[in-house]
């Protein structure tokens, strides 16, 4: 809110502050309570003005405000957490510009920046989230439809999936060696234990939920997540099937009977990092546990169809950066030519 000497700032989600100065220009700024939510931190403001003998401004949506509503949101949805990373970076880069000054001239210099420093793919999921949070606040009368035209002009940047690295078995060996044994194991262990059994990403780990798991009939139940472009959309998600190591680990974590959360802890990037590091292994990223439990999958013969269930592509296209790893699907074609051959001159009618 501006125009009227009292500020409010967003530190995170659940930090704000009213700032104000008692005394004439160059007074030292007060910093008052901190508030978790944001409504109790713009009646604080009221309070104040009404000390001073003020009357509010007109409020103006940033980035940052808008932010702090959208994760509020989504705070129950599978992505939330990839979302409030991905926002976070974006309101580094906007927290306090109004939401309305956000052109396509604007996203497409910051598209610009943005690529310079990271890949097309990371791109392109920075504004799959700013365009869904510019959505939302075009459903709450925040912006018009016309700026949120101009926000959707910004094409998504092709991107190169040919990258394919996965671990080797003496690798995951290791891999899962270290993080039994690393400061994080607690957590860090049975997250990239449940990654390679499924072929979950992150965001869909981080989110997973007890009341998606069904360890009786043995299965994950993956809901859908369409604002961050994952999983399939048409609306059923996808199941995946749990095997015995995955029961193991699962059964070792702390059930919560309200369904909520597996992993109440954010995932740090460091620890796994330090135990790639330890077991030395290179090039290698979090999402190439996927890799691996895909590739691991095509070269014990699974079928691509039901690897392309499994892993939640939306089209066979998508699957097929696999085939090359098993010839299994080839050999079950041509076994249909041993087939004895049938001479319709000798069968009778």
């Amino acid at each position: 809110m501006q125009g009227d000497g009292i500020s409010i700032k967003s530190l995170s989600p659940d930090k704000h502050i009213v700032r104000w100065r008692d005394g004439g220009r160059g007074s030292k700024a007060n910093q008052r309570t901190v508030y978790a939510d944001y409504d109790d931190v713009v009646a604080a403001k009221k309070r104040q003005l009404a000390k001073m003998g003020k009357e509010e401004s007109q409020d103006v949506c940033t980035l940052s405000k808008l932010r702090t509503q959208y994760l509020k949101f989504c705070e129950h949805q599978k992505g939330y957490y990839d979302k409030t990373l991905v926002t976070k970076a974006i309101v580094e880069k906007f927290g306090d510009v109004p939401i309305t000054s956000l052109n396509t001239m604007v996203l497409e210099q910051y598209q610009g920046e943005l690529l310079a420093k990271r890949k097309p793919a990371t791109v392109n999921r920075y504004f799959a989230a700013l365009k869904h949070m510019m959505g939302k606040a075009a459903d709450w009368n925040l912006v018009t439809e016309q700026q949120l035209k101009d926000v959707r002009k910004v094409k998504q940047i092709k991107e190169n999936n040919r990258r394919l690295r996965y671990l080797s078995k003496e690798e995951t060996s290791n891999l899962l060696d270290t993080c039994q044994r690393s400061r994080a194991a607690a957590y860090l262990y049975p997250i990239v234990q449940v990654a390679l059994n499924t072929g979950m990403r992150k965001g869909e780990i981080m989110g997973l939920r007890w009341d998606n798991i069904d360890l009786k009939a043995g299965f994950i139940h993956v809901t859908e997540d369409e604002s961050m472009g994952q999983s399939v959309k048409n609306g059923e998600g996808r199941s995946i099937p749990i095997n015995n190591t995955l029961r193991t680990v699962l059964s070792s974590l702390p059930v919560r009977i309200d369904g909520g959360r597996l992993f109440t802890t954010a995932f740090h990037g460091d620890c796994f990092v330090d135990a790639l590091k330890r077991a030395k292994i290179r090039n290698f990223h979090f999402h190439d546990l996927r890799h691996t439990f895909a590739s691991n999958l095509a070269m014990g013969g699974c079928d691509l169809a039901t690897l392309k269930e499994l892993l939640g592509h939306r089209t066979i296209q998508m699957t097929l950066r696999y085939s090359h790893l098993s010839g299994e699907h080839k050999k079950t074609a041509v076994k249909i030519l041993d087939a004895p051959v049938i001479n319709l001159e000798t069968v009778s009618v």
